[in-house]
């Protein structure tokens, strides 16, 4: 997996692209065999798979949240399945948000568990069981789209509206993590993120395959007395770009702004940079709850940036106040169904 894409990627496919084009159509035969071939066992809970047809950002993790308190406002028991991109995990773990750290168990999963019970590992199928065993009766599985080890009953897809798929090609010559048309065939719904125009043609192809598709916004929630703060931004995500016009949004004034690889574990050498900076400019701190977690439990100057780091929340906002429970009553009926075969 690519850690940070190339500018490239998400611009008109150019030479760079074209040249690379022989390796993408044989990285696209075997994303295709894997969709296709992925042994997905089934297990004794729906499955809801939040999932991107990029690498990169897109928003999935705000909107797993939004479905798990969804779930539990319907009285379901709803769980979380996440690899833990970054972690060292290398068994089936329950996520413990007060004691795990990020190096252990991932960045995001931390987050998740503020919503609901998560469980880390790369086998799916083992994190499912360990979930239905905690009492969970529906699972919700963040990324896991193109290979799936658990069978999906609904499969929806979160499309940044802003970077679309970007120029389109599969790796390495763009973001597409297999080509679009073999992606859809197994998508129950996609869903645009954002503002923008990048995700139009996505849509439309889902309205070609007959697919439903679905709107939401990401509302950013910045700390009191923030608008008018000069700052330094700085984040570690699939679009750190993303982060910085937030900041601007929420009415911050990002004076300085440093972007880091996805998924960025802080060194004393970042934090004490990061300080200094600041304090040579008079600037405040400001990142993201995904980098935050990312400094616990650090050395002296990661717990000093940390205490000084203003933090910027995001939530998804379906634009149909009724998407999130349409999208679990069609989980649940799928695997009704599915119970019966």
């Amino acid at each position: 997996m690519v850690s940070e894409a190339p500018p490239f990627w998400w611009t008109k496919a150019d030479w760079r692209a074209w040249a690379l084009y022989p390796l993408s159509l044989a990285y696209g035969a075997v994303a295709r065999r894997r969709l296709l071939k992925a042994p997905r066992e089934k297990v004794d809970a729906p499955v809801i798979c939040v999932g991107n047809l990029t690498v990169g950002g897109s928003g999935k993790t705000p909107v797993a949240i939004a479905l798990a308190r969804e779930a539990s406002a319907m009285g379901l028991k709803p769980g979380i399945l996440s690899r833990g991109h970054g972690g060292s995990v290398g068994h089936p773990h329950l996520v413990d948000a007060h004691h795990d750290i990020a190096r252990h168990v991932g960045d995001e999963p931390l987050l998740l568990a503020r919503a609901a019970p998560v469980a880390v590992t790369a086998d799916r199928a083992a994190g499912a069981r360990l979930l239905i065993d905690h009492g969970c009766d529906l699972l919700i599985m963040d990324d896991g789209f193109q290979s799936a080890r658990v069978f999906i009953d609904y499969a929806l897809i979160v499309v940044d509206a802003r970077r679309g798929v970007g120029n389109g090609h599969t790796i390495p010559g763009g973001p597409m993590r297999a080509t679009l048309v073999d992606q859809m065939r197994y998508a129950d719904g996609v869903l645009k993120v954002g503002d923008g125009e990048g995700a139009d043609a996505t849509l439309r192809q889902a309205a070609r395959a007959g697919r439903p598709f679905f709107e939401a916004s990401i509302r950013s929630l910045a700390p009191d007395g923030f608008e008018g703060t000069r700052c330094l931004a700085f984040a570690g995500i699939g679009d750190p770009g993303k982060f910085f016009d937030t900041v601007s949004a929420v009415g911050g004034i990002p004076v300085v702004t440093k972007n880091f690889a996805d998924h960025h574990f802080y060194s004393e050498f970042d934090a004490q940079d990061l300080l200094a900076t600041a304090d040579s400019q008079g600037l405040e701190i400001v990142t993201t709850a995904k980098d935050a977690v990312r400094l616990d439990h650090g050395t002296e100057a990661l717990a000093a940036l940390r205490r000084r780091a203003k933090i910027i929340e995001i939530e998804a906002v379906f634009e149909l106040e009724r998407a999130p429970r349409t999208i679990i009553d069609a989980a649940l009926d799928s695997w009704r169904r599915r119970r019966l075969t």
